[in-house]
């Protein structure tokens, strides 16, 4: 009989600085690297981003809700300590944001617009007419 071979899952993304120790203490193994190349570095922050935001909009409850958005703000600060962006640029960031968008107040859902102008994160639905 063979030996049982060890069991890989790969994962191939950036995670927290704990994780090593916590697969460890589990009497598990895993291989890490540390990325050098700071255009890397961002690349990966932008892609846990996406990671992490999509794992909060899953969530079913205020305290999945409240462990997501930590997870989140984590990444996000962590992608402005690397851009070398201030708390004072973003709060001016956000003030113009809101001053030209507004905020979600009215809980405003747009079904259509035939303003071909408008620019949207999301994809439209539909046909275009």
């Amino acid at each position: 009989m063979k030996p049982q071979q060890d069991k890989k899952i790969f994962y191939n993304k950036l995670v927290r600085d704990l994780i090593k120790v916590k697969i460890e203490g589990k009497g598990e193994q895993c291989e890490i690297r540390v990325i050098e190349d700071d255009s890397e570095f961002e690349q990966e922050l932008l892609k846990k981003v996406i990671e992490e935001a999509s794992a909060l909009a899953h969530v079913s409850s205020r305290d999945e809700f409240l462990a997501e958005y930590a997870d989140l703000m984590a990444v996000l600060d962590a992608l402005t300590a690397h851009l070398e962006i201030s708390e004072a640029e973003i709060k001016t960031a956000i003030g113009e944001n809101m001053e030209k968008k507004g905020g979600f107040k009215n809980k405003h859902f747009l079904h259509w617009s035939s303003d071909s102008g408008y620019k949207s994160n999301e994809t439209p639905q539909g046909l275009h007419s």
